[in-house]
């Protein structure tokens, strides 16, 4: 996988926690010391982020299983102003599975791949009438098989609208959790199967909306900010970072698990 170089427009101010100069070894972090760590990590972020819920607007379940497919390679903001239009011409279920493609597509356009994202919400639609009496079921078994329902998909759904905990693996989770030393995958489904026994069940929907609002708000991709970072000294990417201002050293961005380091020029 291709890796960037982040490079700080200006030294980064070092901690002066003496905890935070410990470096995390994740290689020698036992099953027990990792979830007691991902315990802290949630109690932080509790207190952080109190009331954490999805960014995406809905008001049924089918709603959100729409936003939930506009919101690939698209941002929940652009999405926001892209479904009160589509779901005011459209306002059930059977609305949609009736939909003509173009009609779909046309409001749809500014979200990015907007033909199969029309294909795969008319083709859910169509599903769910036929074979669940026009209602989105809440069996991720079930849901997955809808067109365009993926684990991701199907764990908004679950977790926001049936209370059902699951783990939404979207970009930050994957870029977060591979920093923080809690998966060294890169696919969304394997970094899922990885965290579900270091994070406790019913923390599941929650964690997720924790992880991504943190990831939106202090460990963006491009430029996180680990001096002000609440996690920091439960993130061995954060602190390896920290420990090597004024070295003349940047850390490589890119890979889950601990990234080398290359000489600034």
């Amino acid at each position: 996988m291709l890796c960037h170089l982040w490079i700080p427009a200006r030294p980064l101010a070092v901690r002066n926690d003496k905890q935070d100069t410990n470096i995390i070894n994740v290689m020698k972090e036992t099953l027990k010391a990792k979830r007691s760590r991902v315990r802290k990590i949630i109690q932080t972020l509790r207190k952080v982020y109190p009331n954490p819920k999805c960014a995406l607007h809905f008001s049924n379940p089918f709603e959100l299983l729409v936003a939930t497919v506009l919101s690939a390679q698209c941002t929940d903001k652009r999405v926001n102003i892209v479904t009160p239009a589509l779901f005011q011409k459209f306002r059930s279920v059977q609305d949609f599975s009736k939909a003509k493609l173009e009609s779909v597509e046309e409001i749809i356009r500014s979200t990015g791949f907007y033909k199969n994202k029309a294909k795969n919400i008319v083709g859910a639609a169509l599903e769910i009438v036929k074979r669940f009496g026009g209602k989105v079921p809440h069996r991720l078994e079930d849901m997955i098989s809808l067109p365009g329902v993926g684990r991701k998909t199907a764990n908004v759904i679950l977790g926001n609208v049936f209370g059902i905990p699951g783990l939404t693996v979207d970009t930050h989770m994957i870029r977060i959790n591979g920093r923080l030393g809690l998966t060294e995958r890169t696919d969304p489904v394997k970094i899922e199967f990885d965290l579900m026994p270091l994070v406790p069940q019913k923390e599941w929907t929650d964690y997720s909306h924790w992880i991504i609002h943190h990831g939106r708000t202090r460990c963006p991709a491009r430029k996180p900010d680990c001096p002000n970072c609440e996690i920091l000294r439960y993130c061995p990417a954060g602190k390896k970072t920290n420990s090597i201002v004024g070295t003349g050293l940047v850390p490589v961005r890119g890979r889950p698990r601990g990234s080398p380091l290359r000489k600034q020029q």
